[in-house]
């Protein structure tokens, strides 16, 4: 594509995109086209047909791209990227060592910075979605709700609402209050979509693990909550409850359809069954197992029993093809070699779960994920005239295990053209980079942050070190 054709896509009012083809629910339909207006994704059919009943809108012809679904990060951290390349190799729970300090260090333009980075980061790797499971963060979180929308990236944005530190009753009510007061803050934003979140559940009382369930099942949005992620909290819920994490959150009652369970890596058959029972969703963060977990979720299992989950970064790498890769190859590692299982979902289950499953899963499945009339146009445009894709023989498969963020040629968000040829086609993006390097070493200088391993190059050294002291 040109830049006539660029200019055509960032331009306002009805388009009709003529693609070499369009990703459905049913799989790539050759030959199919878009109209797009007012932010959505006004017609989806033959080219011919939308060309006969459009005849007034010029048509742009995108041959040897694929338009589809833009992704869906269901589990992100978007103040924590000033701190992505600390987290890589430490040992489980780093959120104490790392993230509270290092979040704490935030003023409000760093925090601001930080998530803007991470937004460009996403946009980039083609999600055109990210779930922010809640700042600690000195800041009002409208700082973060800002960079997104500056950002031009959708958001599910939660608000922490811990307050197991705070058992004195008059807290309680302050708590929810302000609950009450986010959910009510972003209504008719057409980009921030408000969510509540809880970082650990023994980070909240048991009356607000109930009320915040409560108010978002009313509000029709998430709770989002990071459940069975590492054994250290596994064993300190049943020494304090003689329950697991998720089987305490359904003893009181905070199982359903609004919560977000963030890793769920550590389940047994029966939290299987409670996940199911009760249409609880998951995010499922493969990356995040490798670098930083205890153990890989199940989620082809999950995929089987019809369990709600997409797929979640945590932050660590926004491109949306290597996290997709990443879930099945995950699946194959922990799972499928054992058993002999050679498919491990295929290509469609991971796919899917990154766009139409994670909008489902972060309550926004009648919104986006999908390319269907009436949805919001968050989309992509891939080039699959490439290397690897263009004698692929099983599209779905082929962008699971060979597609990269390379190969993105536009990224959409509510019908407006965010993204070209991976730099903002609206913002100074080397310029927030820039800055973003400036901040980011003062935040990490004032940050009391704790890593248990040297930097790879320190590491080196030592080992040299220690290689000539033996030696000598």
């Amino acid at each position: 594509m040109n830049q006539s054709d660029r200019d055509f896509l960032a331009r306002s009012g009805p388009r009709l995109l003529v693609p070499g083809a369009v990703l459905l629910p049913e799989g790539p339909a050759d030959g199919w086209a878009v109209t797009i207006d007012d932010g959505r994704f006004e017609a989806v059919g033959p080219a011919e047909e939308l060309e006969r009943a459009y005849p007034q809108l010029p048509a742009v012809r995108l041959p040897g791209h694929l338009l589809m679904p833009g992704f869906v990060d269901a589990h992100h951290h978007l103040t924590q990227s000033f701190g992505s390349a600390l987290a890589f190799g430490e040992p489980s729970e780093i959120f104490r060592r790392v993230w509270v300090p290092l979040e704490g260090a935030l003023d409000e333009e760093s925090a601001y910075t930080a998530a803007k980075l991470a937004a460009l980061e996403a946009l980039r790797g083609g999600f055109t979605t990210v779930t922010d499971a809640g700042t600690r963060a000195g800041v009002d979180v409208d700082v973060v709700a800002s960079a997104a929308r500056d950002a031009g990236i959708r958001c599910v944005l939660g608000l922490v609402c811990n307050d197991a530190d705070h058992e004195d009753a008059k807290d309680y009510p302050s708590v929810l209050e302000q609950a009450e007061k986010h959910l009510a803050r972003y209504d008719g934003e057409p980009l921030i979509h408000p969510s509540l979140a809880v970082s650990i559940p023994e980070a909240a009382t048991e009356r607000t693990l109930q009320a915040t369930a409560r108010l978002a099942a009313e509000a029709g949005a998430v709770v989002q909550i990071h459940v069975n992620e590492h054994l250290a909290g596994v064993e300190r819920s049943l020494v304090r409850h003689g329950l697991r994490p998720l089987e305490h959150l359904h003893s009181v009652g905070a199982l359903g359809p609004q919560l977000l369970a963030a890793h769920a890596t550590m389940l047994t058959p029966r939290e299987l069954t409670l996940l199911a029972d009760t249409g609880t969703a998951v995010s499922y963060n493969p990356v995040a197992s490798a670098w930083k977990g205890n153990a890989v979720a199940p989620a082809t299992s999950m995929a089987e029993r019809g369990i709600r989950f997409g797929l979640g970064t945590d932050g660590t790498r926004g491109d949306g093809f290597r996290l997709t890769e990443a879930a099945e190859f995950a699946q194959r590692l922990a799972y499928g070699l054992a058993t002999g299982d050679s498919s491990c979902g295929a290509g469609w289950t991971w796919l899917e779960r990154a766009n139409r499953g994670g909008a489902d899963a972060v309550g926004l499945g009648t919104r986006t994920g999908t390319v269907a009339q009436g949805m919001a146009a968050d989309f992509l445009l891939v080039d699959v005239d490439t290397p690897e894709l263009a004698l692929s023989w099983d599209l779905p498969w082929e962008l699971v295990r060979r597609g990269n963020r390379d190969q993105i040629t536009a990224v959409f968000v509510a019908g407006r053209l965010r993204m070209w040829h991976g730099r903002p086609t609206e913002w100074d993006g080397p310029a927030l980079v820039g800055r973003a390097a400036e901040l980011a070493r003062a935040a990490v200088a004032r940050a009391n942050v704790t890593r248990v391993h040297p930097t790879s190059t320190a590491s080196r050294a030592l080992i040299r070190s220690q290689d000539r002291s033996t030696a000598q």
